[in-house]
């Protein structure tokens, strides 16, 4: 019954985020939502005086929770699972392996509106944000880390490729794999050209 309701809590942060609710406080009002109850497999509420879906509160626990529950987190989850998903997804949208894949990476604004924590000006930009990365093959996004914006463009960028490519080739030993980015990410980072 956890694990289920962990999924939904999970899901529907999901789909708001996609949705453009990027906001914890927009799911008070979410949780209401026919549609958003569709999305995450809760039609009916459980309790009479509760939501189909998670309010706020629920998906900060989730947001907020360690690897393992503990009495105040009580929502626990696997990093290098969710971290892996997005590859999964990918490689199941396939057939078969193709031939050749690229691998496209970028590093871009996400401007900050207030006081939250991280907060830096980046030069570039002209404006308070983070740096998130994405790497993307296609149309499938393969990962997507939310930075603060006082790092280098291509900071953490051979790490989150060297795992994305490992769980390609354990699937897809022959594949041909192009790497494509911008002169960023060509200067080399951390001694790694």
């Amino acid at each position: 019954m956890a694990a289920r309701a962990h999924s939904g809590a999970c899901g529907q942060r999901v789909f708001g985020l996609a949705l453009g609710y990027e906001d914890l406080n927009d799911h008070d009002w979410l949780r209401h939502d026919p549609v958003m109850a569709v999305l995450v497999g809760k039609l009916a509420a459980r309790r009479r005086d509760c939501a189909p879906a998670a309010g706020k509160s629920t998906l900060n626990r989730l947001e907020l929770s360690r690897n393992e529950p503990t009495r105040y987190h009580k929502i626990g989850h696997d990093p290098v699972a969710i971290e892996a998903l997005l590859v999964d997804v990918f490689l199941e949208a396939h057939g078969e392996a193709p031939e050749e894949i690229v691998l496209d990476l970028d590093a871009t604004d996400d401007p900050i509106h207030g006081e939250q924590e991280g907060r830096f000006f980046h030069g570039h930009y002209g404006c308070y944000c983070y740096l998130p990365l994405y790497v993307f093959c296609g149309k499938h996004l393969l990962a997507a880390k939310l930075r603060r914006s006082n790092i280098d463009g291509a900071a953490g960028s051979v790490e989150e490729v060297a795992r994305i490519v490992r769980q390609i080739r354990a699937r897809w030993p022959a594949v041909r794999i192009i790497l494509r980015a911008d002169s960023g990410f060509a200067r080399g980072v951390d001694g790694v050209v």
